[in-house]
């Protein structure tokens, strides 16, 4: 009854270690050593290499070890399995704190503050809104964005959330639908996207709708914060919007192609703050003990959390 660990991109020897000490009565194989393909039940996968999971005829289940499942949805060889994805805590909280703080960065004018610091210029116009005077807008109201929509408001700022179907977030107002997005984007000073990446949101940070976006606000235009995916955004859209004004700045911390490539001009635009997808880091540590938990749990005929429906990506 093996545990594959497929992964490409991170160091796959801290997750094999946390494996084989939660479960200490189970085989644990990290993809490229030799195993039987019979034996294994589950597999443990960020990013593994299309089809490399086929031919695996005791599969039961997948679980995805980072917050999104659209690697596991682009694998067109990808078995007959339950998909299960990440909800833990020390991510949502990681995730979070990111939010917060480039919402607050803005809001300060810090990259302001920093090009002055540079340049050795003492320039205090005092022009600083209060927080509860920027409206932010999360899209996506899974577990991390309820959780920063939820952060945001403790730090006074004026938060909205939009999701795809409807949801409730407790003191927060809540949009849904195409058919109340663009009330929800003429609202928004801060536009922070936590969206999946499915077909049917890829592509949907473009020109179109960052027109749409509050244009009277204290921050003296429009702000994008994404820390979803970067197949949601048009990146020759941002720079475009950015040079005519349709936003005032951005923060990246996922981007079409990754890593980012040296000559993409995202690197030096002077209104972009760039992060190397590190928003949310998953931890061998909590994350392996989420997955071993739910392997007990399918043993003994309990129903497993957060089963992604295939359909919908998420």
């Amino acid at each position: 009854m093996n545990l594959l660990v497929a992964i490409t991109g991170w160091e796959v020897e801290p997750w094999v270690e946390r494996f084989r000490r939660l479960l200490p009565d189970r085989d644990i194989v990290a993809l490229g050593e030799p195993f039987d393909r019979r034996d294994v039940r589950y597999v443990a996968s960020w990013k593994h290499p299309p089809g490399s999971l086929a031919g695996l005829p005791n599969l039961d289940v997948i679980f995805s070890l980072g917050a999104g499942v659209d690697h596991l949805m682009n694998d067109d060889r990808l078995p007959e399995a339950l998909i299960v994805r990440v909800v833990d805590e020390d991510l949502t909280n990681r995730m979070s704190e990111y939010v917060v703080l480039h919402c607050l960065m803005h809001l300060r004018q810090q990259r302001r503050y920093d090009e002055q610091q540079r340049q050795k210029i003492w320039l205090d116009d005092r022009f600083q809104p209060a927080a509860h005077e920027v409206k932010v807008g999360v899209m996506g109201l899974g577990v991390i964005g309820q959780d920063a929509a939820r952060k945001l408001k403790t730090m006074g700022f004026d938060v909205a959330g939009w999701s795809r179907s409807p949801r409730v977030v407790e003191g927060i107002a809540t949009f849904a639908g195409e058919k109340e997005l663009g009330a929800f984007l003429a609202r928004t000073d801060i536009l922070v996207c936590l969206l999946p990446l499915t077909a049917a949101t890829r592509g949907l940070l473009n020109r179109s709708l960052f027109a749409k976006l509050a244009r009277d606000g204290r921050l003296g235009g429009p702000v994008l914060i994404n820390a979803g995916r970067g197949g949601l955004q048009v990146e020759a859209d941002i720079l475009a919007c950015l040079e005519d004004g349709t936003l005032k700045a951005a923060t990246l911390d996922v981007f079409e192609t990754e890593p980012l490539p040296p000559d993409s001009p995202l690197w030096t635009h002077p209104a972009v703050t760039i992060t190397p997808h590190n928003a949310g880091m998953s931890s061998p540590e909590s994350i392996g003990a989420q997955v071993a938990e739910q392997i007990r749990r399918f043993e003994a005929g309990e129903p497993l959390r957060n089963v992604v429906n295939p359909q919908l990506g998420y």
